[in-house]
């Protein structure tokens, strides 16, 4: 009976045991397939020497990254049981701004970013003693950095070699990109034109401007050029260079789609991505543009050689860009500086070899635009393309003052060593030419910076620069320090 018990007991239990395997199923070995991708680290920072970083990532399939600039490159590992670790490098960078960047990594349709930052590099210490450089005439180079400067350029070169330190020139910046319009404002108001005028080649993309339209703009027409010429005024050329936002829009010839400001720069209008490194580059469309650009202005120049008139040309102005005012981010606000002074120098190489070498222009003068601000002291030599590539050399002022500018004239005196003419490129209130002399801080010339209303009249006296009254403007163009159009001798 005893045993029939047992038997009976044995056989409940396994029955017990076999129907709670058939109740629950089987037990199956859990899923450990991440569903979905992640990263040891977030974000990477690293100092301008350069660094090496590692990245661990978890994801369901064997993943990739990409996004990487060229200053970055991602070394691959060893995917194993759905992780892998990449190797992440960072190249030195040279530059005196920091760089950021976003990088992808993606497995299957699953993707996450991470970021890497980067110190700028150190700027160098100033090589440019702390004591100025004294204000010696007689240590400025004596002719044209171009070996086959035209007879003309030559004898403006002289010119302006003579009566630097003794005078100042008179000059203005058009409101229209190429008229007279601020020559004769001036002349209606004093009796007196500016000795000098300036040209802007801004709106290059609208030259010829089409039939119909309400204003125009043709580059090929000097005859305002000629006008002032002849009357023996001096030309100036200046160029905010507008270039297309992409390739499709530089290859559809339309004329929308322009800039010249770096992106953040200017509110979104105006700016353009347009990458200066890829524009020194041959074979780049970018490349192609800029010396398709070139060649348009080329055509301006070569009338204007024809007509036996020399050109004080000034491209790559404020390129450094060493203001908040405009991006306030810092930095250079205008494409051909955002990438540092490196390319910038490159273009003003390029700029010269196409103008000079391609096309044979031996009648332009280089001036080139120093920007002046404290705390850039120690960069202004890295920027500057050097005494035997530039003319003159200019400095920008806008201040709410008349008066002896010594600072800038020191700095940029220091730069050049004491080797070249100096020059207010661009103003607003202009410097009083009298008291800059008398103090030894003499300048070239002086340009005005236009201002207009809302119907595109020329404003002498606006709100933005009010120092310059009628009566100021009176003084300035009586004054014997100054040089009007009307005491020009011929060139």
């Amino acid at each position: 009976m005893k045993r029939i018990v047992r038997f009976i007991l044995a056989a409940t239990m396994l029955s017990g045991l076999f129907a709670c395997g058939k109740e629950n199923g089987e037990v199956v070995p859990e899923d450990k397939t991440p569903t979905g991708i992640t990263l040891s680290e977030s974000s990477f920072s690293a100092e301008a020497s350069g660094a090496s970083f590692t990245l661990t990532v978890t994801a369901p399939s064997r993943p990739s990254v990409s996004g990487m600039p060229e200053w970055i490159a991602v070394e691959d590992g060893t995917f194993k049981n759905y992780s892998i670790t990449f190797t992440v490098k960072v190249t030195e960078n040279k530059e005196y701004d920091s760089r950021n960047a976003t990088c992808t990594v993606t497995a299957g349709s699953l993707s996450k970013t991470f970021t890497v930052s980067q110190a700028a590099a150190e700027k160098p210490v100033d090589p440019v003693p702390e004591d100025p450089v004294e204000f010696d005439k007689s240590n400025i180079d004596k002719a044209p950095v171009n070996s086959k400067a035209s007879a003309e350029a030559v004898k403006l070169y002289d010119f302006l070699l003579e009566v630097f330190g003794s005078k100042t020139l008179s000059g203005v910046q058009s409101s229209m990109s190429h008229t007279n319009d601020f020559v004769n404002a001036v002349y209606n108001a004093t009796g007196k034109h500016p000795a000098l005028a300036g040209y802007d080649f801004i709106y290059l993309q609208f030259s010829p401007t089409p039939a119909g339209w309400s204003w125009k703009q043709d580059y090929t027409d000097i005859s305002a050029q000629q006008e002032h010429w002849k009357a023996h005024g001096i030309i100036s050329y200046m160029w905010h260079w507008n270039v297309p936002e992409t390739e499709a829009i530089y290859r559809g010839g339309g004329t929308d789609g322009y800039g010249f400001y770096v992106p953040g720069a200017h509110g979104g209008n105006g700016e353009t991505p347009f990458d200066i490194r890829e524009a020194v580059k041959d074979g780049t469309w970018q490349h192609e543009c800029i010396l398709a650009q070139i060649d348009e202005i080329a055509i301006t120049f070569k009338k204007l050689q024809a007509a036996g008139i020399p050109v004080l040309f000034r491209p790559l102005h404020e390129a450094a860009g060493n203001y908040t005012r405009y991006n306030p981010n810092g930095g250079a606000w205008f494409w051909w500086g955002r990438y540092g002074a490196k390319y910038c120098k490159q273009l003003w190489d390029i700029l010269r070899d196409r103008l000079e070498n391609h096309h044979g222009l031996d009648n332009l003068l280089w001036v080139w635009t120093i920007d002046v601000a404290e705390g850039f002291e120690s960069a202004a030599k890295e920027w500057y393309p050097g005494n035997d590539k530039v003319d003159v050399v200019g400095a920008d002022i806008y201040e709410n003052n008349t008066g002896v500018k010594t600072s800038q004239f020191d700095f940029i005196n220091k730069v050049t060593g004491g080797k070249k003419i100096l020059t207010v490129s661009e103003c607003g209130n202009i410097p009083e030419p009298g008291a800059n002399i008398r103090a030894d801080k003499p300048w070239s010339w002086f340009l005005v910076w236009p201002s207009a209303d809302s119907n595109g009249n020329i404003q002498l006296t606006p709100d933005s620069w009010n120092l310059n009254t009628l009566d100021y403007w009176r003084q300035l163009m009586g004054s014997s320090y100054v040089i009007t159009r009307e005491n020009m001798r011929e060139l």
